[in-house]
Order: C-alpha cells, then structure tokens, then sequence
C-alpha cells in the first residue's frame, strides 16, 4: 500500500462481508457475486468516485472480473493474480467441478456437504492457516480426501511459511471471530453468480494487467484474449501467494504498469 499511496493513489483495502470484523450475513445468497460487487459499487460512491482500478487476488480476481461485466462503467481498469478469466460453459460451475475432479473437490464438498468442513476448519483455524500459506511445497500426487480437511488435520506441514508468525496471526484472530463459514459461502454461490452472470456481456473491454505465479496450479487461460482482449500479461517465479511471496516484484509490476496505461 505505501508505494501505492506515495505514487500519488488513494488506496482502500476493504475487509469484504464475511471476512476479518467486517459484517458476516447467516444467509448463503448473501455472498452471492452481485452484493460481493455491490459492495465494491457502495465504497465508490461512499468516496465520491465515479470510478477506479480494482485489484484483486483469487477469490478477489474473481470478484473484480465480475464487476467489470456487472458495473463496466464503474471501472477503469484491472489488475488480478493467480486467477484468470474463468469461461462460464453451458454447465454450472459446481457441476463442471464435480464432473471433472470428482465429489472431493473441495468446492464441490464445500457445495454439497454444508457444515461438515465448516466444523472441522473451525476446530483448527491456526493449523489450517499454516498449513494453507506455504511456498516451496514438494511435487507429489494430490492426497486423497477433501484437500481442505486434510491441510487442516495435517501435523506435519510441508514447504516454507510465506508469512511471519504474528502477520499469520491477524488473519487467524479474524477466522476465529467469525468463523470460516462466511468465507465457505463464497464458494456456495458459484451457481447463483453462474446464472448471475449469464445476462451480460462476457467480454471484458477495460485495460487489464493479469499476474501469474509461474509455479501455481492455476493454469493459465491460453485464450484469455478471446475474453479480455486489452490484456497484458505477465508472470513472476513464485506459487500461488503471489503479493505475499513476491511481495517488492508485484508492487512494482503494478506501479509500473499503471504509470504507463490510461
């Protein structure tokens, strides 16, 4: 954030519904994909924006791509890690999940067996985290299982930590307030924001910057041009954690970037 600010942007950082201490709804469709943006729209227009360049990091790339299609005239251009443009088929996106990897998916588990994840990550939220923020994990076929459960049920974990222990600790104080829930029932809504999002345009037309983790397992979107077609992409030698594994090169592709687009 302060190189950010010292270049001369105001920068908000938002705690999204069901995370850190902000409000955390009960109800699933709550955390469906147009009050997620909705939310975006509302701090905009709290600050006096018309609009602004969101940047956003998995769950967040995925929100900030679909504002772009739900509030294009809000946005002024992207920046998004790790995940790309995701495609919206002809299949729902759970059932596409499940077709293709199976009942254990974790999103698909978390979809189809509500509370029983929820439960055991709430049980161990500290050795979850720890075992979720790592780097430098060895090359192996996947566990068998539901691949959450086992990161929070496993002792021994694997890699390196990307975060100090007391930076670690601030998201875990924060999962322990409000429990994982909220966050799970992103993933419960992927369907609705399926149906969301089939009533608009899916071509993005802003100038975006797309930033991959050269060794993540997110693949990247071969014909991402197809979707996004004022795209620039680039990679940096790092896994899934990029801004926090690769926290001074980020800053700077993103300063750099955003000083020589319009």
């Amino acid at each position: 954030m302060d190189p950010l600010v010292e270049a001369g942007f105001h920068v908000i950082v938002p705690n999204q519904r069901g995370f850190g201490r902000s409000t955390a709804p009960e109800y699933v469709d709550a955390y469906n994909i147009s009050y997620l943006t909705a939310d975006l729209i509302a701090l905009l227009d709290h600050f006096g924006y018309d609009k602004a360049t969101f940047v956003g990091h998995d769950w967040g790339a995925n929100i900030v791509w679909s504002l772009a299609m739900l509030h294009p005239s809000r946005v002024h251009r992207l920046v998004n890690l790790a995940l790309p443009y995701q495609i919206r088929g002809d299949q729902p996106w759970t059932e596409a999940l499940e077709a293709f990897f199976g009942s254990d998916n974790y999103i698909v588990h978390f979809c189809r067996q509500p509370g029983v994840a929820d439960a055991i990550l709430d049980d161990n939220v500290n050795r979850f985290l720890g075992n979720l923020f790592r780097k430098n994990l060895p090359a192996k076929p996947p566990e068998p299982g539901q691949m959450m459960i086992n990161l929070a049920l496993n002792k021994m974990p694997e890699g390196d930590p990307i975060m100090a222990d007391a930076d670690l600790q601030v998201f875990a104080e924060s999962f322990i307030h409000t429990g994982l829930t909220p966050s799970i029932n992103w993933y419960r809504n992927l369907d609705r924001n399926w149906e969301i999002l089939g009533h608009v345009d899916p071509i993005i037309h802003h100038r975006t910057l797309m930033i991959y983790g050269e060794q993540d397992a997110i693949p990247k979107l071969e014909n991402i041009r197809e979707f996004v077609p004022n795209i620039d992409e680039i990679s940096l030698d790092c896994g899934h954690w990029i801004q926090q594994e690769q926290p001074e090169a980020t800053t700077a592709a993103i300063l750099n970037w955003l000083e020589t687009t319009s």
